[in-house]
């Protein structure tokens, strides 16, 4: 007997009901039966279902408008059809609907038992998969709701369980790999091996052996027999980072191993046969670099297949408290420490950071926090001197920042030190600052800054 299950009839027929639940529930199933489309839905919005068997011929709403609004609301539970008129055209809607299977009347319970027992194995298999699909997400999470960010994770778990090649774009320090492992994580190839290459870090004389293997001999210091990283990944997922820094001779015999699957170590003429997703990561603007004639256009190509952009973080700063809390609760954790919290100056000082190091920097920002702050609480005289908040060393050195920018950002820092200086009180910081307490209070509003919440400097 397959797994038990519950299961909702939707039939008008008293005796299709009764007849129905009887054989299911003979079968160890749960089992209720209703007799129209509204008390189904109504059902269907309070319970968890595995198989729902639902007339298409029914009072009210009918059984194709009850499927539609399921399909819609992404009801988990397998739909079988049920008709007494053998209607190709309802069958062909239905399975456009989503429905599973569809039953012709006079039903045949054993048909119906077989087409319930593939429907409840079918929805089996859709749970684990749910299941697996968080388990092996699980620590490659790109964390964050911005838009930007949003959108990434939706085209990276689109993209994921397909073959495609993927070349992601990005500044140092955004998550090119983050995006990478969560691509091999979320694809058919997850219980294979992940293998990473930083083509910038290998010396060009040995990037090939690096890539391809070797063979003892082939060259001073090979001493014994090496597999390469394709080799290596032979099954699974081959993720080159920093692409663009690859020689072009490299990149010609990474081009044929792209097209041909097969590759020989330096030192061998034995052909190796390899089957490997590769996704590849640049901070480089390769048509640029092909323009300059440093890159390959026919690789490029090959490469991007599908392309992602990981924004840099000064353009999604909404993420950043997110980030932070994740980045601190993580190493307090690992520290076997209690979390600590950052105060509302502290996180403002945060946000309000260039971050050239992008997400790298920020979390070994707060690696030393973890480490280095004295309570609970984190202020921000704590974080000032490990984001560099003076002007001079975080948005003069900035020549990407607008005029704009810098002024918010000098504008905030001063309010917070005066505040810190009085502290608190916002009338005698205005009276520093020279300016009206009510403007001082729309400043305070405009740059998020509760004056209750600002600790005094020590």
């Amino acid at each position: 007997m397959g797994r038990r299950g519950k299961i909702l009839i939707v039939d008008d027929e008293p005796n299709v009901r009764s007849s129905l639940t009887s054989v299911l529930a003979d079968e160890g199933h749960a089992v209720e039966a209703v007799d129209s489309g509204e008390t189904a839905i109504d059902a269907l919005n309070g319970g968890d279902y595995d198989v729902v068997l639902l007339d298409i011929w029914l009072p009210g709403i009918d059984g194709l408008e009850v499927l539609d609004q399921l399909h819609r609301e992404g009801c988990g539970a397998e739909v079988v059809m049920i008709s007494g008129h053998g209607n190709i055209d309802a069958a062909v809607k239905a399975t456009k609907l989503g429905a599973f299977d569809f039953l012709e009347k006079p039903l045949s319970l054993d048909r119906v038992l077989l087409v319930v027992g593939n429907a409840m194995r079918q929805r089996t298999l859709e749970r684990e998969n749910v299941q697996l699909r968080a388990e092996v997400s699980e620590g490659v999470d790109i964390i964050g709701q911005s838009d930007s960010i949003v959108e990434l994770r939706r085209q990276v778990d689109r993209a994921a369980p397909s073959k495609g090649r993927v070349l992601i774009f990005g500044e140092n320090g955004t998550g090119k790999e983050l995006v990478a492992r969560r691509i091999h994580a979320l694809s058919r190839r997850h219980s294979e091996t992940f293998v990473e290459v930083n083509c910038a870090a290998i010396p060009e004389e040995l990037i090939e052996s690096e890539l391809f293997g070797h063979v003892m001999g082939s060259f001073t210091g090979a001493v014994t027999n090496k597999m390469g990283k394709f080799g290596l990944a032979d099954a699974g997922t081959l993720f080159l980072d920093e692409v663009g820094d690859m020689s072009l001779k490299t990149q010609a015999k990474v081009l044929r191993v792209l097209e041909e699957q097969r590759f020989e170590p330096v030192g061998s003429n034995e052909t190796h046969e390899v089957d490997v997703r590769v996704i590849a990561a640049t901070n480089k603007d390769l048509e640029a670099e092909i323009e300059a004639g440093r890159f390959r256009e026919d690789l490029y190509y090959r490469l991007n297949v599908i392309p992602f952009r990981v924004p840099p973080l000064r353009a999604r700063r909404e993420d950043i408290p997110l980030l932070a809390d994740r980045f601190l609760a993580d190493y307090a954790s690992e520290y076997g420490q209690p979390p600590k919290q950052l105060g509302a100056d502290a996180l403002a000082l945060l946000v309000s950071h260039r971050w050239p190091g992008n997400v790298r920097e920020l979390r070994n920002v707060c690696e030393r926090l973890a480490i280095m702050a004295r309570g609970d609480l984190i202020q921000a005289n704590e974080v000032e001197p490990m984001v560099d908040a003076s002007l001079t060393a975080a948005t003069a050195l900035d020549q990407d920042m607008s005029l704009r920018e810098a002024r918010e950002i000098f504008e905030r820092r001063l309010i917070l030190t005066k505040l810190r200086e009085f502290n608190g009180n916002v009338r005698q910081a205005a009276e520093a600052l020279h300016i009206e307490r009510s403007n001082l209070y729309r400043k305070l509003k405009a740059h998020g800054i509760d004056p209750a919440e600002v600790a005094p400097d020590d």
